[in-house]
């Protein structure tokens, strides 16, 4: 059962006035939420001590720290994209006012500023000549599991080098690479087709699903620096090329804790629909013990709800009560509201696509803001590199190590290569054994 508190209780948790406790909800740090009385205010047991928590760090620097990269405090400047007061903004316009009408070539303008003409022309690169035989591979493959090993094939580096001048060139290459995804997603040849029509069409669906799809890729493709678009940066920052960065990208999208979450929101609403009255309040909390958070559900940066989600189920549930209700009955069991892995998979279902096709929109999505990303990094021309916080053995005062510490076993050695091995099998032939 969700647990609330009232505002006296949240005050006292949070060790504030009343008047700051409000100053917190208009600020959007908490949400209130109606009370027993018309007059009365509860808050999420759980947001409190969040907040209670982050103010308790604020007031030692070296928690502020270590907790600067986990949902912390901002890291580096970006005009890209903005969360602020439970919504998301791209380049100062609302996500959700984007997603009513945009389509994925019109925002990736937007995020590159540009001309949608100039990054998404009507040429298209060759198709690589293993393409063909790699897709039938694949095919049959979650997006998770084939999307990686099909674009690394299908792109080079050449058309998003680094040095790659004029701009306009470079622009089209990030095109290009939006344009190579969705044919790997889809298991077809690049088109000069808008992506959701090369979706629908594809998949099968009407212009209704069409549309869905056009929505859920616009809403899909930026959120900050989410572990994948701080990857693609990384990457952007060493002078890599924009695809380096998509692909960079992408792998960090696969994890579990990010994009392939959409797999675990399947494989939860599968185990909750064999008997939902009797299973879903012990599927809930089984995954809750293995994950803390319901997958799918929950979001740091929402806790009122997450934006996306709520915009794209709002066409969604209106056609399937029982989801409805089953979200509803997680909600009362955890006090979590959708996010925007839950409503993919969601529209995945109600569409009937194929099995991964939740994280193969959004990856198709998110590539455009990991391109944008990219941009932006290169533009600022500085190396990401932090600092590490050592917590491991200190060295002696002398700069040596005694032999009980140290992890190299007393009997190892290393031989210097001989002239003829180095002629053999070069400089670092003697680091390895001869495996003749």
């Amino acid at each position: 059962m969700t647990s609330y508190m009232s505002s006296a209780e949240a005050a006292a948790a949070l060790g504030v006035s009343r008047q700051t406790l409000y100053a917190y909800v208009s600020r959007g740090l908490l949400r209130a939420e109606p009370g027993p009385t018309h007059r009365d205010r509860q808050y999420l047991a759980s947001d409190v001590e969040r907040l209670a928590a982050e103010r308790a760090r604020a007031r030692k620097p070296k928690e502020v720290a270590k907790a600067t990269l986990n949902w912390g405090l901002p890291v580096l400047e970006s005009s890209i994209t903005l969360i602020e007061n439970e919504r998301l903004f791209y380049r100062g316009h609302d996500a959700i006012g984007l997603a009513a009408t945009a389509d994925l070539e019109t925002l990736a303008a937007l995020l590159w500023q540009c001309l949608t003409a100039t990054a998404f022309s009507t040429e298209l690169p060759p198709w690589p000549a293993p393409m063909p035989t790699l897709i039938e591979h694949y095919r049959g493959y979650r997006a998770e599991e084939s999307l990686l090993p099909l674009i690394t094939v299908a792109t080079d580096d050449a058309a998003t080098a680094y040095s790659l001048e004029p701009a306009g060139h470079l622009l089209e290459g990030g095109g290009a690479l939006v344009r190579a995804l969705a044919a790997c997603l889809l298991g077809a040849a690049p088109s000069t087709q808008p992506i959701h029509t090369q979706c629908a069409t594809a998949w099968g669906v009407d212009e209704e699903g069409e549309d869905l799809i056009r929505m859920a890729l616009v809403l899909c493709a930026d959120h900050e620096l989410n572990a994948s678009g701080f990857t693609a940066r990384c990457v952007a920052s060493t002078g890599a090329s924009l695809r380096a960065s998509v692909i960079g990208g992408l792998a960090a999208l696969t994890g579990g804790k990010h994009g392939a979450a959409t797999a675990h929101v399947e494989a939860m609403w599968d185990e909750i629909e064999e008997d939902p009255e009797a299973r879903i309040r012990s599927v809930v909390a089984a995954w809750q013990s293995r994950e803390h958070l319901v997958p799918g559900f929950g979001h740091h940066l929402y806790p009122g709800g997450d934006p996306r989600a709520t915009a794209l189920l709002a066409r969604i549930l209106p056609s399937h009560p029982d989801w409805a209700a089953l979200m509803a009955t997680v909600f009362d069991a955890s006090g979590q509201r959708p996010t925007i892995d839950a409503a993919l998979v969601a529209l995945r279902r109600h569409l009937r696509l194929p099995l991964g096709a939740a994280f193969g929109l959004f990856a198709l999505g998110r590539s455009v803001g990991w391109i944008a990303h990219a941009l932006e990094q290169r533009a600022n021309d500085n190396l990401i590199r932090p600092r590490a916080a050592y917590t491991g053995p200190r060295p002696a005062l002398d700069g040596s190590s005694s032999s009980a510490s140290s992890p190299i076993s007393a009997k190892a050695s290393f031989s210097t290569p001989s002239g003829e091995d180095i002629e053999r099998f070069g400089p670092f032939s003697g680091l390895f054994p001869d495996k003749r």
